[in-house]
C-alpha cells in the first residue's frame, strides 16, 4: 500500500533540495560574472549568458513542484510556509541569475581594467557570495541571528556601489566604459537586494513572522 504521507515528505524534501541546488548554480554564476569583467577572452561571458537558460529551467521546475504539492497534498501550516517561501526564494534566485548574465553581457561590450572600479565590483560580488553561502547555513541550522546579520550586510554592498557611482573621474577617459562599469555595479547592488529578500523569506520560514 502506498504511504501518501511518505510520498508527501519526500516531495517536500525534493523541493527544498531543488531550491538549494538552484542557489548553488546562482552562486557559481555570480562568481564567474565578477571574474569575467577583466577577462581577455569573451568565451566565459558567452558561457554565463547561455547557462542562464539552465537557471531559468530550474526555477520553472521548482514552480511545477510547488503547484503539485499544493494541489495534490494538504500542507500543514509549517510546511505551507516552506512551500510559499520556496516560491519566492526561487524567483529571487532566478533574478540574481539574470543579473549575473547581464554582467556577462557587459563584458561582451567592454573590458573593465580600472583597478579602483574593478576591485569594488569584485568585492561587491564576493560579499554577495558570502551572504548567499551563509544564508544557506542559516536556513539549515535555523539560525535567526545569522539571518538578521546577513540582512544588515547588504549595507556594505550599497556603500561600495555608492563609491562606484560617485567616482568623479572617467575610466580611461571613456564615458562609455564608465557607464558600463556603473551598470555592472547596479546589477551587483540588485543581487544584494535579492539576497536580502531571500533572507527575509528564510526568517519567515523559521519564525512564522514577517521580518520587521
Amino acid at each position: 500500500m502506498v504511504d501518501m504521507r511518505e510520498i508527501y515528505e519526500e516531495s517536500l524534501q525534493h523541493l527544498e533540495a531543488s531550491v538549494l541546488k538552484l542557489a548553488d548554480e546562482v552562486y557559481r554564476a555570480i562568481e564567474k560574472s565578477i571574474n569575467v569583467l577583466s577577462d581577455s577572452d569573451k568565451a566565459m561571458a558567452r558561457e554565463i549568458i547561455e547557462h542562464d537558460r539552465v537557471i531559468n529551467s530550474m526555477e520553472s521546475d521548482i514552480d511545477d513542484q510547488i503547484i503539485s504539492l499544493i494541489t495534490k497534498q494538504q500542507p500543514i501550516a509549517t510546511d505551507l510556509r516552506v512551500i510559499l517561501s520556496s516560491s519566492k526564494v526561487s524567483s529571487e534566485l532566478e533574478r540574481m541569475g539574470d543579473n549575473a548574465a547581464n554582467i556577462a553581457k557587459i563584458r561582451k561590450r567592454v573590458k573593465i581594467e580600472d583597478a579602483y572600479i574593478l576591485t569594488r565590483l569584485q568585492t561587491m560580488g564576493k560579499l554577495s557570495m558570502m551572504m548567499l553561502a551563509d544564508l544557506k547555513e542559516a536556513y539549515e541550522s535555523k539560525d535567526v541571528n545569522l539571518v538578521k546579520e546577513i540582512i544588515e550586510r547588504d549595507n556594505d554592498i550599497d556603500d561600495l556601489y555608492k563609491e562606484i557611482i560617485n567616482s568623479a573621474y572617467l575610466i580611461d577617459n571613456d564615458p562609455y566604459i564608465s557607464g558600463q562599469a556603473h551598470l555592472a555595479g547596479r546589477y551587483l547592488e540588485r543581487i544584494g537586494d535579492h539576497i536580502t529578500n531571500i533572507a527575509e523569506s528564510v526568517y519567515f520560514t523559521i519564525t512564522g513572522e514577517r521580518f520587521a
